[in-house]
């Protein structure tokens, strides 16, 4: 895997490719996708530019935050990845759950949450963030299920960079919105959890490409499948289906 490399000024610099176990303590960013031409891409990071782009806004608030948490890399899916290499793009999708999971931290930027900072020795009311939260649109997308199960630190930032909580802290409220067990959200090994209950959790989530409704749940069930873009959702999920039907045989489902 790529990371960005971040200076004491808060800039950033795409370093060559990490592999594990040599890869370095890192933070990875978790948000939703904006337009394509708003998101800074690998070959703008690799060129040093993008800095003008509105999503790299969300690049310079992770490495910020990873600085200040005593890290010096992060990861940004947006400009870590060569999505113009198929063969970098499949090893990253299939690698993804596991790049979380091994992310010392997890910040999940809600770009569409707008709350102003607390006067000290104030919390938040727990209604508030709930409504708040609940209009997320990162609650609802495909992709982001994994970025909340994996990790063991996610912490939530408004779109003003203000600490919301993690999602232990605010476990009640994200478990409301999403219906996700507590013992899932307290990383409890996903295989605790039967099938129907995992594919249960995604149900009502959404992706911009039909295939990646299934793609995004490799993770999830712990297998591993080709990309084929333009096979369906259909045939997606009923290749999906087999990979987890092979993995689980002979197991309680």
């Amino acid at each position: 895997m790529r990371l960005l490399e971040i200076d004491g000024a808060g800039g950033v610099r795409l370093t060559g490719e990490w592999i594990a176990p040599n890869i370095p303590p890192y933070a990875a960013l978790s948000h939703t996708w904006g337009r394509a031409t708003d998101e800074v891409s690998f070959a703008d990071m690799g060129a040093g530019r993008g800095t003008n782009k509105p999503g790299y806004e969300k690049i310079r608030f992770c490495a910020k935050q990873a600085f200040a948490d005593g890290l010096r890399y992060c990861w940004v899916d947006t400009c870590c990845i060569d999505k113009s290499n198929s063969t970098e793009l499949a090893e990253a999708i299939n690698s993804m759950f596991l790049w979380y999971q091994h992310a010392s931290r997890c910040y999940v930027y809600l770009a569409d949450v707008s709350i102003p900072a607390l006067r000290p020795n104030h919390i938040y009311n727990a209604k508030f963030l709930e409504d708040s939260l609940r209009l997320s649109r990162w609650f609802t997308r495909g992709w982001t299920l994994q970025e909340l199960v994996a990790p063991i630190s996610v912490e939530f930032f408004s779109k003003e960079s203000q600490r919301l909580g993690s999602k232990l802290e605010l476990e009640h409220c994200v478990a409301k919105i999403t219906g996700i067990p507590f013992m899932a959200l307290r990383n409890l090994p996903l295989s605790e959890f039967t099938i129907d209950e995992r594919m249960q959790w995604a149900q009502s989530r959404v992706t911009t490409r039909p295939e990646d409704a299934a793609y995004s749940l490799m993770g999830i069930f712990d297998v591993y499948m080709a990309l084929l873009y333009g096979e369906g959702r259909d045939n997606a999920f009923k290749r999906l289906r087999e990979e987890i039907e092979k993995a689980h045989k002979g197991t309680h489902a």
